[in-house]
């Protein structure tokens, strides 16, 4: 234990632990006991106590806030988290593109990063029901874009229900490429909302092969909808700070992980 934490009792701790929680959105056991100077077991104990409270959900290797399980980000507030995680994902995912293929890019700020990581200078089909990443698309030459239609979520930019889903059925895309609120190797890939959840289910069953494109925050977090199971997931691309379990549970299950 290290000495130069001053005691604290109990009570004080957990009031810490969930404190550090809201404002990170997420804790790990680790960096808990050596900032706290406990030991594993201990903040293990704490955060079962404060799950039983209802203010934490355990998750492997820590505890999420109950607050992320809950509530749905807005837009603006998605652009500003982990921006710069985003941007790498996004310019590693554009390695799987190849010149002529036919691209689904699913609504959401990490698919966003992709689209802005194209280069203007290869030749693709973009399939997406996104009114943000169809306008960063629609100048470029030597894209075929393709918007599909309907009822368009203000929390997110994704057009949804059956105009979305009834087309999709007649699609086939090269790669499909999809976030997700919360990834988990036995749920795989969630999100809160039953119409988007729909409509990413769709665009899987149109790739030939699908990528699920999530920052690390997302992993552990399971949402009330599953649109595609892990064992459907070609490749998972996230950033340097996913856990070595996370990618090794996926790995596990077949599944491909990129950390960028």
């Amino acid at each position: 234990m290290n000495q130069e934490h001053p005691v604290m009792y109990a009570q004080e701790r957990q009031q810490s632990i969930v404190a550090t929680a809201r404002q990170r959105g997420r804790v790990e056991v680790g960096s808990l006991a050596e900032e706290l100077g406990v030991t594993v077991e201990t903040v293990r104990r704490d955060l079962t106590a404060l799950e039983r409270l209802g203010v934490l959900r355990r998750v492997h290797g820590g505890a999420l806030p109950v607050e992320r399980l809950t509530l749905e980000p807005s837009l603006e507030a998605r652009h500003a988290q982990y921006s710069e995680a985003k941007r790498r994902i996004g310019a590693r995912a554009v390695m799987e593109i190849k010149e002529g293929d036919a691209v689904l890019l699913d609504a959401g700020t990490t698919t966003l990063a992709i689209a802005e990581a194209l280069p203007p200078e290869m030749r693709l089909t973009i399939v997406t029901n996104s009114i943000n990443i169809a306008s960063r698309l629609a100048d470029r030459p030597r894209t075929e874009l393709m918007v599909l239609g309907g009822r368009v979520r203000r929390r997110t930019g994704a057009a949804v229900g059956d105009w979305v889903t009834d087309s999709l059925t007649e699609v086939a895309v090269d790669i499909a490429f999809l976030g997700a609120n919360g990834f988990t190797v036995d749920r795989g890939a969630t999100t809160p909302d039953q119409a988007e959840s729909a409509a990413k289910r769709a665009m899987a069953s149109a790739a030939r092969r699908v990528v699920c494109v999530a920052d690390s925050s997302k992993a552990g977090q399971v949402h009330m909808h599953r649109f595609v199971p892990t064992d459907e997931i070609a490749l998972l691309i996230s950033d340097s700070n996913l856990d070595d379990d996370t990618v090794q549970d996926f790995e596990d299950r077949g599944v491909e992980v990129a950390r960028t």
